[in-house]
């Protein structure tokens, strides 16, 4: 078979052939793209412009917030152009940098979610030395390390992947993807890429362990509160935290363990749309609606600006411009 990477591009897979059927999944993921996006963008909103919110804890789900907007915003545009237009192809320069933007923005979350259980950690186990301990500084080194850490990481990731040479351009999923890419490789280049994935699980497994480690300690503290009050509102502060890390393993261990094949099923779809999607759809809505101190933040800012704005009304009605 020939070398087909001179033709910088891929072709990707198309849910249907179907003009009436492409144009549903269009505006379906229009829907969820615009419902993640505008619930991302209200916690940002909500974290910067509300002081009360100045806190490590929200400086980090601010970021997460940030680093969903980035993992939905890599591939979904991309598949409703795709279905909006019929057009299956992605330019050879397009899938690296989707490649490695997703795997960008997939470790941060990872990472984050890891310096995240961190922080609840000091907070609950050695309050006293809370503000010492992650002072803004710190915060901004971890978040720093852990975006510099993606870089490198997402940088040999790809060139990983992409030194091999493809026998087909022919991708069996609707965006990038590492493992259906290797499919595709005619080289014996893709061990390199086989090396970074297992070298990859291993650092999955220990910032897994560290988080379980993490979370037992949390625990035997709340077990050590007195009252029943204020354990459940330590836990209350870990159980959006909980929550969305399950979502996030869950989702791809449903991807990533199952056994490898050559040949691509339905249910690779299903399961990349739900580890692609669901995470950073959930996100807004576990920290949001559960979150009191952010729906207190919401909803002053929403009347702050619903004050200016009868101000601005009364203000011209009463005092009418000279024309």
């Amino acid at each position: 078979m020939g070398n087909y990477t001179s033709m910088f591009m891929f072709l990707l897979l198309e849910f249907s052939d179907v003009q009436e059927l492409r144009l549903l999944y269009f505006f379906v993921f229009l829907a969820l793209y615009l419902m993640k996006i505008i619930g991302n963008l209200i916690i940002i909103t909500a974290v910067v412009l509300d002081h009360h919110l100045h806190t490590p804890m929200y400086f980090f789900l601010m970021n997460l917030a940030i680093l969903d907007l980035g993992i939905i915003s890599v591939i979904v545009p991309k598949f409703m152009t795709m279905s909006l237009l019929n057009d299956r192809t992605i330019s050879y320069p397009g899938c690296v940098a989707q490649v490695f933007f997703y795997i960008f923005f997939g470790i941060s979350d990872f990472v984050l979610l890891t310096i995240m259980a961190h922080d609840r950690n000091v907070a609950i186990c050695n309050p006293l030395q809370y503000e010492r301990i992650m002072h803004k500084g710190a915060c901004l080194q971890m978040v720093a390390f852990g975006w510099i850490f993606s870089v490198l990481y997402a940088t040999l990731h790809c060139g990983g992947t992409f030194a091999n040479t493809f026998c087909s351009h022919i991708i069996h999923q609707f965006f990038c993807e590492i493992p259906q890419l290797l499919k595709l490789s005619c080289s014996d280049g893709y061990l390199v890429e086989v090396g970074l994935l297992v070298l990859s699980c291993i650092i999955g497994l220990g910032c897994f362990i560290f988080i379980i480690i993490t979370y037992v300690q949390i625990f035997a503290a709340v077990l050590r509160i007195p009252s029943q009050h204020g354990q459940k509102k330590a836990l209350s502060t870990c159980l959006p935290h909980l929550t969305i890390l399950s979502v996030f393993i869950v989702s791809v261990t449903f991807a990533y363990a199952k056994p490898p094949t050559q040949s691509s099923s339905d249910l690779d779809i299903v399961f990349a749309v739900i580890y692609t999607i669901t995470p950073p759809m959930l996100n807004p809505f576990i920290y949001g609606m559960r979150n009191n101190e952010i729906k207190t933040a919401l909803w002053k800012l929403l009347n702050s600006r619903i004050s200016l704005a009868l101000l601005y009304v009364n203000a011209n009605t009463f005092c009418p411009l000279n024309i």
